[in-house]
């Protein structure tokens, strides 16, 4: 089993929140209620269940996009 993982965009450094975020689980049967993660809650989940943590490389951020209409020239 596998748990897809990366750091989330809108978190500054610093910064005393849950840095990760889950975005896909391969393999078993494992269902996931939170929404953001520490590191550590990461790493216990892969080990309790056998899973191998996969951390995704962050996207650049001039290829994330605009979220913002008027900037993409919308």
């Amino acid at each position: 089993m596998k748990i897809y993982v990366r750091e989330r965009i809108k978190i500054g450094e610093g910064v005393r929140q849950p840095r990760y975020i889950i975005l896909a689980v391969q393999g078993g049967d494992m269902k996931v209620y939170g929404h953001h993660f520490r590191k550590t809650e990461l790493e216990q989940m892969a080990k309790d269940t056998g899973a191998d943590p996969v951390y995704l490389e962050p996207m650049p951020e001039e290829e994330r996009g605009s979220r913002n209409p008027e900037e993409a020239g919308h």
